[in-house]
């Protein structure tokens, strides 16, 4: 099971009116939303951020639906890279409320050149900055 000692980066956010359902809850296509800000943050805590910030194209997206947030909730999303390979990495994530795992998942990014949509390797500046940040470092991987 996961839980929030698996993480070294968080991103909080509070559950907004227009993000839930008429049930009241958050609509799960939000959960999404809620992973790509937590990876953006997450690259910001890496130092890259506004022009210096990487061009990267999601490749795949899953979610585990554990609970539900609803409105006003106050929410942490949990991120780790999981993964780092020659041109992709894998995100796990998680979103808590307080202890409570509420959705996991995992998002796969490919890098590509600013500017030009072409794969290409990820940063070796990139990387170097991932396995210092990381207290539990990814799998490497040549993919």
């Amino acid at each position: 099971m996961t839980t929030p000692t698996d993480f070294t980066f968080f991103h909080s956010l509070r559950v907004r009116w227009a993000e839930c359902d008429a049930q009241g809850i958050v609509f799960n296509v939000n959960y999404f939303l809620y992973f790509d800000v937590a990876m953006t943050e997450y690259m910001r805590a890496l130092g890259f951020q506004g022009e210096d910030m990487l061009e990267f194209f999601t490749v795949n997206a899953q979610a585990d639906y554990r609970g539900s947030a609803v409105f006003d909730d106050e929410l942490e999303v949990g991120v780790r890279c999981a993964r780092v390979g020659e041109k992709s990495m894998t995100l796990m994530l998680a979103i808590f409320r307080g202890e409570t795992l509420l959705t996991e998942g995992s998002l796969t990014y490919v890098h590509a050149e600013p500017g030009t949509k072409n794969t290409s390797p990820l940063p070796e500046e990139f990387v170097a900055r991932v396995l210092t940040f990381e207290k539990t470092p990814p799998v490497k991987k040549s993919a």
